[in-house]
């Protein structure tokens, strides 16, 4: 089973859980009221090729819009799933 929890603050994370173990990470940083940074996304040993990554992108892109505010991602993983999917634009800061 695969679960995500959001801590949220000034500086917040995505934590993503695969049968209650912690498997990975996505950070992000609040650039004002408006935009958020995603300055890193890891996905620890053991769980790689899972699409684990994309999931806690994904967490941060629903996040996004559930609070009508804009992404910058400066982390090189979080960059290229936007450059990939040309929908996501709309989001991009």
């Amino acid at each position: 089973m695969v679960e995500i929890k959001q801590e949220d603050g000034r500086k917040g994370k995505f934590d993503i859980f695969v049968d209650k173990n912690l498997a990975g990470t996505m950070t992000y940083t609040w650039a004002g009221e408006a935009k958020f940074i995603i300055d890193h996304t890891q996905v620890l040993e053991g769980y790689e090729g899972q699409g684990l990554g994309k999931k806690l992108v994904q967490a941060g892109i629903e996040f996004a819009r559930t609070k009508n505010v804009k992404i910058m991602p400066l982390c090189p993983y979080a960059k290229r799933v936007f450059d990939k999917d040309p929908s996501l634009k709309e989001l991009l800061f």
